[in-house]
């Protein structure tokens, strides 16, 4: 049996028609589904499936007067659990790095905070949020992977700060990774 990938990722959303706009509007996905559904014992959910490219789709629900299901609540995640913005996020296969670099402009020109681009030494990324606080990223192989890179290994030190998508912690991340696990020299102050 074979992995095929994702048929789906589901999330939570306060404000469905903000989400949407973001999704089609600012990402360009395309919503493939899109249904209400009456809860018997009272209230809603409204969902929305976009098509992410290679047929994977990424869902949207949104919960209203149901009944054990609170109005608000921080659908973003990473704060509501307490952690760093890196912990939970989803990246988008932006294709090449010229790509990558349309993305960020793009998203830049939106009016979307967006990072500069991260270079990992084995992919290239830019990282950003979604109107609900989730963090997503547009990434890109820049090399062919190999055995070595599966191999537990340290890879640098980075800032704590890197884990909250903030923007120095991030320069440092790229600077650490792009010398290949190597000292890098830090940048003079």
């Amino acid at each position: 049996m074979s992995n095929k990938g994702f048929s789906h990722i589901g999330l939570a959303t306060l404000d469905l028609d903000r989400t949407r706009a973001f999704y089609e509007g600012v990402l360009g996905f395309k919503a493939v589904v899109a249904d209400t559904l009456n809860i018997r014992e009272g209230g809603r959910l409204r969902h929305v499936f976009f098509d992410v490219g290679r047929d994977q789709l990424l869902a949207f629900m949104e919960a209203r007067n149901i009944p054990g299901v609170p109005e608000g609540y921080d659908a973003g995640i990473n704060r509501g659990l307490g952690v760093p913005a890196a912990f939970y996020h989803f990246a988008f296969e932006a294709g090449s790095e010229a790509a990558l670099a349309d993305r960020r402009d793009q998203l830049r020109a939106s009016g979307v905070a967006v990072s500069d681009i991260v270079d990992h030494n084995w992919a290239k990324s830019i990282y950003f949020r979604d109107p609900n606080g989730v963090s997503l990223e547009y990434c890109c192989l820049t090399r062919d992977l190999c055995a070595n890179d599966a191999v537990m290994q340290e890879r640098g030190t980075i800032p704590l700060a890197a884990l909250h998508f903030d923007q120095a912690g991030i320069a440092e991340v790229s600077r650490v990774q792009s010398a290949g696990g190597r000292a890098a020299a830090a940048p003079a102050r």
